[in-house]
């Protein structure tokens, strides 16, 4: 089926996992690593940031993803480095 085939035969992802998982696998880089907001998601998918914390909580726990949190050198939070495992 070729480039998501793994995603769209689990039949247990809801819809936004699905969209969200080929959001960030279309900005991947070659280590398969990707950070943008959760705002930004939601903005570009015209879907809310509470729908996009479900997706990406539902992908990780299917295995899909893993989520690093990062921090500035102040400290302060930045956006997650997401890993993409399939």
């Amino acid at each position: 089926m070729g480039y998501f085939s793994s995603i769209y035969a689990d039949t247990e992802l809801s819809h936004m996992a699905r969209a969200v998982y080929m959001y960030l696998k279309d900005r991947y880089d070659t280590k398969g690593t990707c950070w943008p907001k959760i705002k930004s998601i939601a903005k570009d998918l015209n879907i809310s940031q509470s729908t996009v914390k479900r997706a990406l909580n539902e992908l990780e726990k299917a295995g899909y993803i893993t989520r690093k949190r990062r921090y500035r050198e102040n400290g302060s939070y930045t956006s997650n480095l997401y890993t993409i495992q399939q």
